[in-house]
């Protein structure tokens, strides 16, 4: 049972209930039953893929007893007041909403069943919900829509509150449902950032540095503005406006691209020069003296490319600024915390901003970021009506916040087997320029998660970071993760060890990821041989091991075998959903997809250059998930890191000496 203590602690921390005018029944603001009976439910973390809305949906209809087509999904505004942290982040969602939203469904549940036993002067005890109604089993069975006045009367604080227990659970971790927005999006009715602006409003598209750093010294407008349809041009400067740039506002997207081109813009300042290998070669300088190691002894160094985000939908936003008031409508990764910075930068009181976040065509950290935002805001005050920017692809590959380069060197002391007894950790890498991710220490906290009964030492090195870096998905994991999996499986192939044995006899005994591990080689069938990887990771509240099969002649990946531990399965479905994505950004980065720069500017520009896995490079994927009593977990960005390793170690033939197997980078 819920105790009123922990219901109200519940509703203070994370929602303040609504007032709802005496016509529905709101237990908390992430649920609510109509008069006719419909429950709603608000999401106050957006969809960016990830599946939340699904998740939300199922954990409410499990505890209100109805099916997951049943809920009704709205989307929150940005609200931390309300709706309390709303950022989608640290693969933290399922985390952090399971029990909120469980509970406001529960309650509401139980307000409905004390209504109907009230008006048959019977014991609640004696009553159940099914399928949108009371029932009892002299009385009859009342609809939901029946008792809504009724249970809206009723003091939350007086009715006891229980959640439905697992072993009566129909839904949670038991249901392969497709995803609750499916039919919206391959029908259309699904509305992204761009198909999500007022009537009426502009489009605006921007003439971006030339090269890294440059800013405008000098803008000829005059054929831009002889363009038919395009309204003003404007210069935007950095960090309030962006990453700055020149502004071409219109009436249609063909009018600002045409008025972009015909723009004559001179740049200054920044790295014209800059180059992506140098930044390499001095993060490779930066790294401290070898260690002195025993031997027999085995050292490595790994060099880490940039990465874009590249999500399917380009970044994009749209702004409605009026004297006193701004509306935006975006994809974005954390409405309530946008809210409150563009209102501290704007000099407003946070009721006059409101954020309308839409579906996101993928996030994986970009949208954490608010300059198509900021962009938007400037566009639309200068032009005095509601402006949508739009960036091309060749925007968004070019001018993104880039997963930091890294470069690992690491050793390892081996005992007379060839089995690791010691162990270092060398990094040299960027900090993230988007957020306070600036101390070694931070970056060693979010990338250090080395699993084995190995004891060893981790140091971090930053450099200044010469361009704009951000989080990317899985942060600094996916980085030293790689390098220390990748390491291990060639510790393994030296001393004539199977990879997959070598990991259990390097991990606790009755351990999550043994556990895991154990999994994924038995759905497998796994026996040792060429072409084959292993890695395993333990990261968000949950634990994965990933095995390959590959013909590293051929440059192919042939199979995929995931087993993951995330305590409650809420979803299955999109359990797998989740794991499968990682896989494939894994295996598009070994195989090849990495962001270079010459002469002072990105080479690569869009999906033709940036080079993703297609369909036919796509491996089997099989998916195992593992039955765990422990809490629930995150999952968005558990697989990438050891699924990345393993791919490269079935891959590989013989290491490249300083660099991932088989992957030039730089």
């Amino acid at each position: 049972m819920i105790t009123r203590r922990a219901l109200l602690g519940a509703a203070l921390v994370v929602a303040v209930p609504l007032p709802d005018g005496g016509t529905s029944l709101r237990p908390t603001v992430f649920v609510r039953v109509e008069p006719d009976g419909r429950v709603v439910a608000t999401v106050p973390t957006p969809e960016t893929g990830q599946g939340v809305r699904t998740m939300a949906a199922i954990l409410i209809a499990e505890e209100l007893a109805l099916d997951v087509p049943d809920v009704t999904l709205e989307q929150a505004p940005g609200d931390t007041a309300t709706f309390g942290a709303q950022a989608v982040a640290n693969s933290m969602s399922s985390r952090r909403l399971t029990e909120p939203l469980r509970t406001a469904a529960a309650t509401a549940r139980c307000l409905l069943v004390a209504a109907a036993a009230a008006r048959w002067r019977v014991p609640a005890a004696e009553c159940t919900a099914r399928h949108g109604r009371v029932e009892h089993p002299r009385r009859g069975a009342l609809p939901y829509r029946a008792l809504v006045a009724d249970a809206a009367a009723l003091d939350p604080a007086t009715v006891p509150v229980t959640l439905t227990p697992p072993e009566r659970w129909r839904l949670i971790g038991r249901t392969r449902a497709p995803r609750a927005d499916a039919r919206d999006i391959v029908t259309g009715r699904a509305r992204y950032g761009t198909e999500s602006a007022p009537p009426g409003a502009l489009v605006a598209v921007v003439a971006r540095p030339a090269w890294i750093g440059a800013t405008v010294s000098a803008v000829d407008s005059d054929a831009a503005l002889a363009v038919p349809g395009v309204v003003t041009v404007l210069r935007l400067d950095p960090p309030g406006a962006g990453q700055g740039g020149v502004a071409v506002v219109a009436r249609s997207t063909a009018a600002a691209l045409k008025g972009r081109a015909a723009l004559r813009v001179t740049w200054t300042g920044g790295t014209p020069d800059a180059d992506s290998r140098a930044w390499l070669d001095d993060l490779a300088a930066a790294l401290p003296a070898t260690p002195d190691t025993p031997p027999p002894a085995l050292e490595r160094v790994y060099r880490l490319p940039l990465l874009a985000h590249a999500p399917m939908e380009p970044m994009n936003a749209t702004a409605h600024v009026t004297a006193d008031t701004v509306r935006v409508w975006a994809p974005v990764q954390d409405p309530g915390g946008l809210r409150t910075q563009l209102a501290r930068q704007l000099g407003l009181a946070e009721t006059a901003v409101r954020v309308h976040p839409t579906l996101a065509g993928g996030g994986f950290g970009r949208r954490i970021e608010p300059d198509a935002v900021l962009e938007a805001i400037a566009c639309s005050r200068a032009a005095g009506a509601p402006v949508t920017v739009r960036w091309t692809r060749d925007d968004d590959m070019r001018h993104d916040s880039y997963r930091p380069m890294s470069v690992h060197r690491l050793t390892a002391t081996l005992d007379a087997d060839g089995v690791p007894i010691g162990r270092t950790h060398a990094v040299a890498t960027w900090p993230l320029t988007v957020l306070p991710f600036t101390s070694p220490a931070l970056v060693k906290a979010s990338g250090d998660h080395f699993p084995y009964t190995v004891p060893g030492e981790v140091t971090v090195t930053l450099r200044p970071a010469p361009l704009r870096t951000g989080f990317w998905r899985a942060v600094y994991a996916g980085q030293f993760g790689y390098a220390e999996e990748c390491f291990l499986s060639e510790i393994a192939r030296r001393g004539g060890h199977d990879e997959v044995a070598l990991r259990r006899r390097l991990l606790p005994d009755g351990s999550r990821l043994r556990r895991v591990l154990d999994a994924a080689a038995g759905r497998a069938g796994w026996t040792p041989g060429p072409g084959q990887g292993a890695a395993c990771h333990l990261d968000y509240g949950s634990a994965i091991a990933v095995l390959v099969t590959a013909d590293p002649a051929a440059r192919r990946v042939r199979r995929v075998t995931a087993a993951v531990d995330v305590g409650i399965p809420i979803h299955p479905s999109g359990v797998i959903a989740q794991v499968e994505g990682g896989i494939l950004d894994a295996l598009s980065t070994v195989l090849g997809a990495q962001i270079t720069v010459r002469d002072g500017a990105v080479v690569q520009s869009s999906f033709r250059d940036y080079a993703w896995a297609r369909i036919g490079d796509c491996p089997e994927i099989d998916v195992v998930l593992v039955p765990s009593e422990e809490p629930i977990g995150g999952l968005g960005e558990l697989a990438y890191p050891p699924a990345a390793a393993a791919i490269a170690s079935a891959l590989a033939t013989e290491p490249v000496t300083g660099m991932p197997y088989g992957v030039a980078v730089g």
